[in-house]
């Protein structure tokens, strides 16, 4: 499993899995993964050739910023959890 962290480094990866001819699921996330979200990599599974797991927690989404500072995050639980279903990248 890869962890991507850059713009420009998540685009080289998907124009050559595509130029591979090959499929990407994107479960989108804001971390935090539970059975749901695992539950959407394996649909992915069964329908892409790669797993993609985006963890960000997007601060325009809440309306009070306290909300945003308190929302859990657990990128090493998360990586966890992806690696054990078999995402191939974060």
């Amino acid at each position: 499993m890869d962890i991507i962290r850059t713009t420009r480094e998540l685009q080289e990866r998907a124009d050559w899995v595509r130029a591979q001819g090959r499929k990407i699921a994107l479960v989108p996330t804001m971390g935090a993964l539970h059975p749901g979200h695992l539950s959407l990599i394996q649909c992915g599974r069964e329908k892409a050739d790669e797993i993609w797991v985006s963890i960000f927690v997007n601060p325009t989404q809440f309306n009070q910023p306290e909300d945003f500072e308190g929302y859990p995050r657990t990128f090493e639980v998360d990586a966890e959890r992806c690696r054990t279903a078999g995402v191939d990248v974060i």
